[in-house]
Formats: structure tokens, sequence, C-alpha cells
């Protein structure tokens, strides 16, 4: 969907420094979308480092202060701290204000979070899909939504303008925007996203438990396989527990196919482990074209 062409912001409040909200910021600035950015998180230590490296130009330590005025507040804590954020900042929204977030989650989140907004105040969902394992400012950028698809999850209580403000938030800053049921959205990423991360985390463990020392001889495969579970385990804690029923769904499903194989190696046969070998090579080698 196009953007709808410039939009600006005076005063824009990330609640949230990591290396997501920190990167917004930077794609703002860059991008001459805004004048102000005022941030808030838990530690005041990376606030003060945000504003020396000049993501922000100001912080505050409570989140309604730094929120008050605010013509756009984009929300990048954990997806487990939204909604208790989003009620403390509630009575310093004012009317006119844009409210949009960063979180993996959304399927019932997006309408608790639509319920708690003020009159006259609009939430949109989205979901830049520019994540890492890492998630300090130090590995933030303004180009790290370049090229990177972007999900924004509107409902029918979300107003037109606001939707179109959002897309055009993350074109600007050089996401592929694709509007989607927040439902739909949690059902996709159960799959594509959340379940690696569930299949990284249980890998090391079981290494580490079938033979303790093991992973110190690991090489590129492991590696590359297991790098997600250096990911935060309270922000991954979260998304389990918010998208608890998908999860389920599609962790029946990667068993099946684990059950598959491991009847194949009972039986010896190798024919049906190598055609469900090259059924997954070619799948996988289709989503790099």
């Amino acid at each position: 969907m196009a953007s709808t062409g410039q939009i600006y912001f005076d005063k824009v409040t990330i609640i949230g420094t990591g290396l997501i909200g920190a990167s917004v910021a930077l794609a703002l600035r860059e991008k001459g979308l805004c004048r102000t950015i005022v941030g808030f998180g838990r530690k005041e230590e990376n606030l003060k480092r945000a504003k020396e490296r000049g993501i922000v130009d100001e912080y505050n330590l409570d989140a309604a202060a730094a929120t008050g005025g605010a013509d756009l507040v984009v929300l990048c804590t954990p997806v487990g701290m939204l909604k208790d954020v989003t009620v403390s900042i509630r009575a310093a929204l004012k009317k006119g204000t844009l409210v949009t977030d960063v979180g993996s989650v959304k399927g019932a989140l997006v309408a608790e979070l639509e319920f708690v907004m003020p009159n006259g105040v609009d939430f949109v969902g989205s979901h830049p899909i520019a994540g890492s394992d890492k998630s300090g400012i130090g590995d933030s950028r303004g180009s790290l939504f370049a090229g990177a698809r972007c999900i924004v999850t509107p409902t029918l209580r979300s107003s037109k303008a606001a939707v179109d403000k959002v897309i055009a938030l993350w074109e600007l800053s050089g996401g592929l925007v694709e509007c989607m049921d927040p439902f739909r959205h949690d059902e996709i990423f159960a799959l594509v996203s959340h379940l690696p991360h569930i299949v990284a985390y249980a890998l090391v463990n079981a290494a580490e438990r079938t033979d303790p020392g093991c992973v110190e001889y690991s090489g590129g495969g492991f590696r590359d396989t297991t790098r997600i579970a250096a990911s935060s385990p309270e922000l991954w804690r979260d998304i389990c527990k918010m998208n608890r029923d998908n999860l389920l769904n599609v962790l029946d499903s990667f068993k099946g196919n684990l059950l598959k194989i491991e009847q194949c190696l009972k039986e010896n046969d190798w024919a049906g482990i190598e055609k469900e070998f090259s059924k997954a090579q070619k799948l996988r080698m289709s989503i790099d074209k």
C-alpha cells in the first residue's frame, strides 16, 4: 500500500529505547519526520547513552511525563509490558495523538490497547520485521527498517487517517508495508518467528543436557541454527504467554515432522529421509528467491 505523502510530528515519544526503539528514533530524525524526540525507559544509564548519541533530545524516567504533548507515541517495550505502560500514559495523551507499537504479538493485545485509549487518540498496531538477537542501542541505526517487511494491523475501530499515517511512517523509514488482521498476524508469526525461537532454545538445552560441554565443539550449523537463542528470555517468555494457543498448534505440527524423521531412522528408511530433506530444501530455497 502506498504511503500518503510526507508526514511530520512536532514531538515524538519513544517508550523503550532498545534496538528497535532507538532505530525508530534515528529513522525519524534522519528522514526529517519530527522536531523533538523524547525517550522513556527503565534504565537511566541507557537513556543517557541515547541522548549522548543524539538518538533522543531528552528523556524522562516518568512515562506519563515523557508522553505529555506528544503527537506520536511509539511503544517499544517487551510485549508483556505494553498494556501496563499504555495505562500509565493514558491520562497524558492529548487529543489527536497517534500511538503505535513494534511488538511481535498482536491478536487480542491490539483490542486491549485500543480499549484503553482515551477519546480522540488512535492506536494502530505495527510490527517491523527487523529485530535480532541483540537488543541494545549500540546496534541501532536509522537504516534498520530499509527493505524490511512491516506488518500494520488495523481493526474495524481504526480510523483511515491514523492507518495512513502509520503506513507512511514505516514506508518513509524504508519499510515494505502490508496490512493484516491482528489474529492472522499471530497465526503466521507463531510459525515463522516464535516457533524457531522455541526450537533454538530447546536445541541448546538438549545439547547441554545430552552431553554437557559439547557445545564448545559446535560449528557453523549449530551456531547459525541457535543464534536466536541468545535473545532475551524475558521477551520471549511474554511472547509465548501471549501467543500460547497458536504456539501449541504449530508445536504439534513440528513434533509430527520430527516423529516422521524419527520413524525413518528406526526403519532404516533412507529414501524416506532424503524425501523429507529434499522437500524442505526446495521450500527453503524458495524463500530467498
